[in-house]
């Protein structure tokens, strides 16, 4: 008669909280091919994620959106340019636009993606309702993001636009009309005129 492993007699829930100590998703992908039952404490591992940062990581859309989608109770997506050269596209944000966990996401950083678009934005934007921290400085987006974020993020507290040089007056005038919990705005390295920014003061001090 064949004897259990001891490894095989931990119960998944176990495993799942071990799991979630683990930094490295190089490691949990090796971990869920052990066996199934070690898939299983990885996929309960990401569920029970809260904050997701895929920093200094070579991620691309399809893993990217992957580990998305079995984060269920995520609130913070981190996924920034890294050293690594991180390939998220748009096609990355609409498949991550479709995760359980975006309608409460309370947090998200896109900063540096260069390969990201108002398409992607846009689709993944529309889908929040919670949203109270965006940074999507250093990317392409034009005043079409602007609008999106402005009818979709009534919680928003703080937005970095830092070196968006597509987006103009319009669309910050319209973030400071529809989200009325703005307290803060980074425009640095943009083209908006110093005009602007003062008539936003006056507006919403």
């Amino acid at each position: 008669m064949e004897v259990e492993a001891e490894i095989d007699r931990l119960p998944v829930d176990l495993l799942a909280n071990i799991f979630v100590l683990f930094t490295s998703f190089t490691d949990l992908a090796q971990a869920s091919e052990v066996c199934k039952k070690w898939k299983q404490g990885v996929n309960e591992s990401l569920a029970c994620r809260e904050n997701l940062s895929f920093a200094g990581l070579k991620m691309d859309d399809e893993s990217t959106a992957r580990l998305v989608c079995h984060a269920y109770n995520l609130t913070k997506l981190h996924i920034p340019r890294s050293r690594w050269c991180c390939q998220i596209t748009d096609a990355g944000l609409v498949r991550i636009s479709f995760a359980k966990c975006v309608s409460n996401l309370t947090s998200i950083s896109l900063w540096g993606l260069t390969g990201i678009t108002d398409e992607g934005v846009v689709q993944l934007i529309s889908r929040t309702r919670s949203l109270q921290h965006l940074n999507v400085g250093g990317t392409f987006i034009t005043d079409e993001s602007l609008f999106a974020i402005a009818r979709s993020c009534p919680k928003l507290e703080t937005i970095v636009l830092w070196s968006c040089r597509h987006v103009t007056e319009n669309g910050l005038f319209a973030l400071v009309d529809k989200c009325l919990e703005l307290k803060s705005m980074n425009v640095w390295g943009t083209r908006v005129p110093v005009d602007c920014l003062n008539n936003l003061l006056v507006l919403r001090p």
